[in-house]
């Protein structure tokens, strides 16, 4: 009796383990950066190398950091989005990390399909994307007027995800 009770109940932890692993969402990984200030950073700006932005000339709103790549596919479906949102004029501005990219590359994208950052950073290097956590693209994050990170989207902004998820937060963090 007891050679049949311990992988009855190991199969049954099993089971259990499935059942909770199925009701995750894949998009939905938890951050560690979440309601912890956004990593310092100081970058040059894609189209103007010599002019530098950074984490703390940011301060004082709230805005969004979107991190994208000329090579990236899955950036060029929620492109179309913020170009949209952009040109509706968003709710709060939106500053591109360009993440491992070649500066020519990124340049012809953003005239090919449309710039929707009021300015993306070059991080050719990708250590300012290491350090926001990134392990890939495209992510999005909303920082708040402290500085402090309150939202990580991983994969692409869909319409949906900008009006019921990143707006109302948005427009709690304005108030």
């Amino acid at each position: 009796m007891k050679r049949f009770l311990l992988p009855a109940v190991v199969f049954a932890l099993l089971v259990g383990l499935l059942a909770v692993g199925l009701k995750l969402d894949p998009h939905e990984v938890p951050s560690p950066l979440i309601d912890k200030p956004a990593p310092a950073f100081s970058l040059p700006r894609l189209d103007q190398p010599g002019r530098t932005i950074s984490a703390q000339d940011l301060r004082g709103k709230v805005w969004m950091l979107n991190v994208w790549a000329s090579w990236c596919v899955a950036c060029r479906q929620e492109h179309p989005v913020l170009v949209d949102f952009f040109q509706r004029g968003g709710a709060v501005p939106v500053y591109g990390l360009n993440y491992k990219d070649k500066r020519e590359d990124a340049l012809a994208w953003l005239q090919r399909f449309g710039n929707p950052y009021v300015a993306s950073l070059s991080d050719t290097e990708g250590l300012v994307g290491i350090d926001f956590g990134v392990y890939g693209v495209p992510e999005t994050f909303v920082i708040d007027k402290a500085g402090v990170i309150r939202l990580k989207h991983i994969g692409p902004v869909t319409p949906e995800v900008l009006r019921d998820t990143i707006l109302p937060l948005v427009k709690k963090l304005d108030a």
